[in-house]
């Protein structure tokens, strides 16, 4: 019996870990790039998109922005070719949760 009350306790303290970490980070909405950027032209100039990449084999280029306190994130295999009005950051790459 202690044993599986040990197994609980870890349990709900990864449990506890992973809503702190969606509190620090917020709601992350992954989308498809064609979704993602129809929202970004939407949102219009006013937005901060940060860019990172990801290599897995391959390079793909990570696209970060918020909206109503929400983060929309994208992945593509190609670069965006994104508005030269709207001010991006680079970051080293983009970590998400999960």
């Amino acid at each position: 019996m202690a044993a599986g009350g040990a197994g609980g306790a870890a349990a709900a303290a990864a449990i506890a870990a992973m809503i702190q970490a969606t509190k620090a980070m917020g709601v992350i909405v992954k989308m498809e790039p064609d979704q993602w950027r129809r929202l970004l032209d939407r949102v219009g100039t006013e937005t901060l998109i940060v860019r990172g990449t990801r290599r897995v084999f391959r390079t793909y280029y990570q696209y970060l922005f918020s909206y109503r306190g929400l983060a929309f994130y994208t992945e593509t295999k190609e670069e965006m070719n994104l508005p030269g009005s709207i001010e991006s950051v680079n970051a080293k790459n983009i970590w998400l949760p999960g």
